[in-house]
């Protein structure tokens, strides 16, 4: 490994947000969950979550991460769970506030949640959206402010204004110029893509 590879997978820890992650529950589109992984990657994501409850998930594992994502999934830690609850109550464990995309009477704007609390937001289904377990379980809904025809998003796209809506916020509190992983997590992941790398 030469030492400017090195010292780029060392910047990019550094700047890793172990207290702002992404939950993805049921999405099938292998293209979808790619993106998603590649903006997660883009804006400091330490780790991201994923359910899958429904039957296709034999088949929808192997295929996570191998389009469009340049390989994102190797610099992330990904979560599985086949359970909504179980899911939420490890979340629960490391996050403060689990926020879920839906449109309700009482959801708040994307632009109106403090994104530099120990976060998750919460992304369903393509068709379907968030399951009614997943919106018990969570703090709040929000909504990406529109003013077109069509008042939807595509995951990978709603994703990504949220997550980078997010980072905007934590630049202005200078959360990228300070280490925010933990010693021994950051060491344990550095020993892990130093090795990753070498092997690819």
């Amino acid at each position: 490994m030469t030492p400017e590879r090195a010292s780029k997978i060392q910047r990019v820890l550094q700047r890793r947000q172990p207290d702002f992650t992404v939950v993805f529950e049921n999405v099938w589109d292998p293209h979808n969950i790619s993106a998603v992984l590649r903006t997660a990657d883009s804006v400091g994501i330490f780790e991201v979550f994923v359910i899958y409850t429904q039957n296709r998930v034999s088949t929808q594992l192997g295929k996570i991460g191998k389009k469009s994502s340049s390989s994102a999934i190797k610099w992330l830690k990904v979560n599985y769970f086949f359970s909504v609850e179980e899911c939420f109550a490890e979340v629960r464990k490391r996050y403060d506030k689990i926020y879920s995309t839906h449109l309700a009477t009482d959801s708040k704007s994307l632009y109106e949640l403090d994104l530099t609390e120990r976060v998750a937001l919460v992304f369903g289904n393509e068709k379907d959206g968030v399951s009614t377990k997943a919106l018990e379980l969570s703090d709040g809904n929000f909504i990406i402010p529109q003013v077109g025809m069509i008042q939807s998003l595509n995951i990978s796209v709603a994703c990504a204004v949220s997550l980078y809506e997010g980072m905007r916020q934590r630049l202005q509190k200078d959360f990228y110029q300070q280490q925010r992983l933990d010693a021994t997590a950051f060491e344990q992941t550095q020993t892990a893509w130093v090795d990753r790398d070498l092997k690819k």
